[in-house]
């Protein structure tokens, strides 16, 4: 059983331009990609800044992107962080939170995430205070479907290490309190997830009342030490055996938005094909097809490099030969790699602290 497939594009670092988000959603809608969430990390006026209106031109660009993604029959989302609204969910933060509403619902916002990650959570009644505020958007809001990510939206003890201690029974909280028409997020047992299986789906899904939204951290390469890889290998550990246990699987992609394209279409391969898939066959068919046969057969045989030994194991020759190898090729996939040689997407501890 395939599930509904799309794209979360929710990384740190440099953002994708109009231009690339509207030709991936092209590429992606016919192959098996139903839906697209608009929210990266580096829109201050979706997260921090999240009380201002967006500039105008700004604000277009969102309004066409929503109006592409419905000509390809594509449901188009956008993810809210309201920046620790729970601490204070008083008048003025009503008002300002019904203005995006309004604003969302206008430009055509058809699946709504509000997002309550990357923030403080060691608050004895932190689930109390966020079901109240997503109750409140779900009778506010013109979308078709509202997904809530929870603070601690993994069983992963480093979210505890970095945003304090998870209270009590948190997760089972939000599963009992939070409206059963709301998605929950979820992104496995950690915040980037090796494997989903089916045990820990059922388990999940008993604690959220609720077959979890997968937010999939894979291909993503949004960390300090993430960004000196290339995530571009096939999908693995999603066996198409968790299909039936999931209520949709979001894949955060890639800073780099040809490449993420590659493990984009093994993952519809992976669900089509469950038991008679072939992970590095899958690769191989995938890269041609997002590369061309000649670039797609450069990547397959550089991928140990690209991928596990990563730019910072490189010697300065061999970064050169690499520059020389695909620096002559005309292809935009061929171009990300060269300017991954050359640090472009690289992301600073500054960048995720501040974003």
């Amino acid at each position: 059983m395939t599930p509904p497939l799309g794209i979360i594009e929710g990384f740190y670092g440099p953002q994708w331009s109009w231009q690339t988000r509207a030709e991936t959603i092209e590429f992606l809608a016919p192959r098996g990609y139903g839906f697209y969430v608009h929210a990266p990390k580096g829109d201050a006026f979706l997260r921090r800044r999240w009380q201002e209106p967006h500039p105008p031109d700004h604000a277009e660009e969102l309004r066409r992107l929503a109006d592409h993604c419905r000509a390809l029959d594509v449901h188009f989302g956008v993810g809210l962080s309201p920046y620790e609204i729970y601490l204070s969910f008083d008048n003025a933060a009503r008002e300002a939170l019904a203005r995006k509403l309004d604003f969302l619902d206008d430009i055509g916002c058809e699946y709504l995430a509000v997002l309550f990650d990357d923030m403080r959570g060691d608050i004895p009644d932190l689930a109390a205070r966020q079901i109240e505020i997503v109750n409140w958007i779900r009778d506010r809001t013109s979308a078709q479907r509202l997904i809530f990510c929870p603070t601690y939206y993994s069983d992963d003890p480093i979210l505890d290490r970095i945003f304090g201690a998870r209270p009590e029974g948190y997760v089972e909280a939000i599963g009992a309190g939070m409206d059963p028409g709301v998605d929950i997020f979820w992104t496995g047992e950690e915040v980037v997830t090796a494997e989903f299986s089916t045990a820990h789906l059922k388990r999940v899904t008993a604690q959220l009342g609720r077959k979890p939204f997968l937010w999939d951290n894979y291909p993503v390469n949004d960390s300090v030490r993430m960004s000196r890889t290339l995530h571009i290998r096939a999908f693995t550990g999603r066996s198409a055996a968790i299909g039936e246990h999931i209520a949709a699987h979001g894949i955060n992609p890639a800073l780099q938005p040809v490449l993420s394209r590659i493990p984009a279409l093994t993952l519809v391969e992976s669900y089509e094909k469950g038991a008679d898939y072939e992970y590095g066959a899958a690769f191989r068919r995938a890269a041609i097809e997002v590369l061309g046969a000649d670039i797609g057969r450069m990547v397959w045989e550089d991928l140990l490099t690209l991928q596990d030994f990563g730019v910072d194991r490189l010697s300065d020759e061999q970064k050169d030969t690499l520059r020389a190898r695909y620096g002559n090729v005309d292809h935009e996939g061929a171009r990300e790699i060269v300017r991954w040689l050359d640090g472009e997407y690289q992301v600073s501890k500054e960048v995720v602290e501040t974003q």
